[in-house]
């Protein structure tokens, strides 16, 4: 290789306007993957730099593990000062990124054919809580996004209410199916020379994730579910706790001393039950036809992964995945938070990495879970607030220091 490394969108300005999650999620990536994000905020700044702080007057971290490696800018917007250096700023932008409510930018003045005007090229991404219809001016948060979008209702138990899952699939999730669109328009783009508009909606991005539940809801037309462990099934995908909801039964079985994430996930494969009969004391019933085949085993899952249990609860769940794993046995230890934050591998892997922060110090954050030969990504602290106006503003549009000076006194940045 000669010449200087780049990065895979180096040379990429990416216009960041947005807010809380969903959308610097997606930025964020843009931001590992080389592009020059550029996140503006009203003078008051994002609302997370303030929410669930830890630390008195310093940046939250839900603030500083989603914007790492950006540049921030602070402009009002609604003063007429601020609509025309917007306009510069989209002039000079290949992509931006907004999520805001529905209708938020076009009431700035910048509907999509303004936009196209100023910026021909220019790839507008919007992330939103739902499509065109009845949902579109509903208010969309991370758990309404999994109730509307099939997840929540098939989460949890039979016998419980439906429950919301910790991965943050309908913010973080609908992030990743943003960078998608993004990339896709770009490359689009070196044929047509033109950007296009981009939308995706949180809903559309939890079904995404959720399609196997509708699988299901089409296959119970033809009769109930064998793989799931339910005795009954009405008209609707059910809850079904653990079960792995794929072709190979799974569940997540007990282990010593018992406390709140002392579990092995186990999968039972045709292949691996003769080992794992053996494993567990019952090699009897890798040759007996109520047990021995996967058809036999099917109507009785519930028992099965109970005679698993009454062998994995007298281990420590670290000396039953080595036990399953010397068979081939498909099986991961549930990890705690604690755990994956002190996971050697993970940090090994630059899935957990520490970024210095100028005024909270190191802090711990997930690292990009992209990763490219030709394009290595350094995690570095997410941006102070305004702190590259100057840069930007001065150096990069060219105005003067005193208009700089003006700007914020009167409130425009």
């Amino acid at each position: 290789m000669t010449g200087t490394p780049t990065k895979a969108l180096e040379g990429i300005r990416v216009l960041d306007m947005t807010h809380v999650q969903s959308g610097p999620s997606a930025t964020q990536l843009l931001a590992w993957l080389g592009a020059d994000v550029v996140k503006l905020e009203a003078p008051t700044g994002d609302i997370t730099r303030k929410q669930l702080r830890d630390l008195p007057d310093v940046d939250s971290l839900y603030f500083t593990m989603l914007n790492c490696n950006k540049r921030s800018i602070t402009l009002n917007t609604k003063t007429e000062r601020g609509k025309e250096i917007l306009t510069e700023l989209i002039r000079r932008s290949d992509v931006m990124v907004e999520n805001f409510g529905p209708g938020a930018v076009d009431r700035m003045g910048f509907t999509w054919d303004r936009i196209q005007e100023i910026n021909p090229r220019i790839v507008y991404a919007s992330i939103k809580g739902f499509g065109d219809g009845p949902y579109t001016n509903f208010k969309a948060y991370e758990v309404v996004a999994q109730a509307m979008g099939g997840s929540m209702s098939t989460t949890g138990f039979e016998d419980g209410p439906p429950l919301a899952t910790g991965a943050q699939i309908g913010d973080s999730g609908t992030g990743v199916h943003a960078v998608a669109g993004i990339l896709a328009a770009l490359f689009q783009r070196e044929n047509t020379g033109r950007g296009q508009r981009v939308n995706v909606a949180m809903q559309h991005a939890v079904l995404n994730l959720c399609r196997v539940k509708l699988r299901d809801q089409q296959r119970l037309t033809h009769g109930p579910l064998a793989e799931y462990p339910n005795e009954d099934f009405g008209r609707e995908v059910p809850r079904s706790g653990n079960a792995s909801g794929g072709g190979q039964p799974g569940w997540a079985v007990k282990c010593a001393p018992g406390g709140p994430n002392d579990y092995v996930y186990v999968i039972v494969q045709p292949v691996g039950w003769r080992p794992l009969s053996e494993l567990i004391g019952r090699p009897e019933l890798a040759d007996d036809p109520e047990w021995g085949t996967p058809e036999a085993r099917l109507p009785k899952l519930s028992k099965m992964f109970q005679l698993i249990e009454e062998w994995s609860s007298t281990l420590p769940k670290w000396e039953v995945l080595e036990r399953l794993n010397a068979h081939n046995i498909p099986c991961g230890p549930i990890l705690s938070t604690k755990e994956i934050i002190e996971d050697s591998s993970l940090v090994a892997n630059e899935m957990v990495v520490t970024v210095p922060h100028p005024e909270r110090g190191d802090f711990v954050t997930v690292g990009s879970p992209l990763k490219l030969s030709d394009s290595p990504v350094e995690a570095s602290s997410s941006p102070l607030l305004g702190q590259h106006n100057e840069e930007v503003y001065i150096g990069e549009l060219g105005l003067g220091d005193e208009e700089l000076r003006l700007l914020k006194s009167n409130g425009v940045i």
